[in-house]
């Protein structure tokens, strides 16, 4: 089973001020509730493996989940792929630019290779994209990037 969650959210914010926020990959893992730790893996961190604790009854372990920005057009949008012995992962963030200042339109694909993994993201996931907004938008009211 896959699943798919698509949000979108707007942000008084220019298109390049959320692109200093979402394009890079550790602001994303930080943004994730079950990521526990992340670690770079090479100097443009464009890769990073999440270690991830799944609250799902046949997982328990730490699961590692190597991440990489797949592609990138600064600065409006931006994919990753993530793969992992219990799961593949896909992100796409797209940022338009609006009148007050930006949306930011998501997509997120979970594939689970090991039961209860789907169950828990389709429960989950939404959740995890407020997570990522209010991520967001703490940064900006820092002035942060």
């Amino acid at each position: 089973m896959t699943v798919r969650v698509e949000r979108s959210f707007e942000l008084p914010a220019p298109p390049d001020r959320v692109w200093d926020f979402i394009s890079d990959p550790k602001n994303r893992a930080r943004s994730i509730s079950v990521v526990n730790e992340f670690v770079a893996t090479d100097p443009d961190g464009r890769r990073v493996t999440w270690h991830v604790d799944l609250p799902i009854p046949l997982v328990r372990r730490t699961v590692q989940v190597d991440t990489e920005d797949v592609s990138r057009r600064p600065p409006e949008y931006v994919k990753f792929v993530g793969s992992s012995k219990v799961m593949e992962v896909t992100g796409e963030h797209t940022i338009v630019e609006t009148d007050g200042g930006s949306r930011l339109e998501n997509r997120f694909v979970v594939d689970g290779k090991f039961p209860g993994v789907e169950t828990f993201f389709k429960r989950n996931l939404d959740d995890e994209l407020t997570n990522l907004q209010r991520a967001l938008e703490r940064d900006l009211d820092r002035g942060g990037a």
